[in-house]
């Protein structure tokens, strides 16, 4: 069962002192609450005097938790807003950012990462729900979100470019960032539909190494009719 998409799936919380371990827990309890109740009522319908209340807690301890009601579907995703840009400065020497992200992916494909979209968890399928039935989450989605992570993986690709090329950095960012979101949109498609992550394990690797060799070669003379 899934904690929350934020936190790392492996950490021990018995081995953290008891005031972080009780705050970590009162923000996977707060998240947990909030979804059930959007995912039942619809987010527009449900106050946070509603999940303070469902969650046994005050109103300003989930404003200390979540700065707003969108926060508390969107934080847990935005908190992967830098991971691509990590991962290419924290690459191995010699490895292209191609390589390096393409390994991130499938690894986090094959431990069914919920930042994949291939998760069948229930309460992963509640926020993957809740966010396309919402059109504000879903505009945070879609634009901030994509535009934040675009902009620092820029940065960190601009960074390590001895040439210093802008405009190259701008494009391979928006290039990788663009062929992970649609294979993660693709992901949630399938566990949307009922499937399952293990079964579907095999093919959405397939399609995740298909569309980084995509990258990694180029388009070629795609789109012009020849076989």
């Amino acid at each position: 069962m899934a904690t929350h998409p934020g936190f790392d799936a492996g950490l021990d919380l018995d081995a953290l002192p008891l005031r972080e371990r009780k705050k970590i827990q009162t923000g996977i309890r707060l998240w947990r609450t909030a979804v059930g109740l959007f995912a039942e009522r619809g987010f527009d319908q449900v106050s946070v005097a509603e999940i303070a209340a469902a969650a046994e807690v005050s109103k300003m301890t989930v404003f200390n938790y979540f700065p707003s009601k969108e926060d508390l579907v969107m934080s847990p995703m935005e908190q992967h807003l830098d991971e691509p840009a990590r991962v290419v400065r924290e690459r191995a020497p010699g490895t292209s950012a191609v390589a390096a992200l393409r390994a991130h992916y499938l690894a986090a494909l094959e431990r069914f990462d919920p930042s994949t979209g291939l998760s069948d968890d229930p309460v992963v399928l509640d926020v993957v729900r809740v966010i396309h039935r919402t059109p504000a989450l879903l505009l945070r989605a879609t634009t901030g979100y994509d535009h934040r992570a675009q902009a620092l993986l820029t940065a960190e690709l601009l960074a390590q470019d001895p040439a210093g090329e802008e405009l190259t950095a701008r494009i391979a960012a928006a290039q990788l960032l663009a062929a992970q979101l649609t294979l993660t949109g693709e992901n949630q498609r399938r566990m949307l539909a009922g499937g399952r992550a293990a079964d579907a394990l095999p093919a959405a690797l397939d399609q995740a190494r298909r569309a980084f060799a995509l990258i990694e070669h180029g388009l070629g003379d795609y789109g012009s009719g020849a076989a």
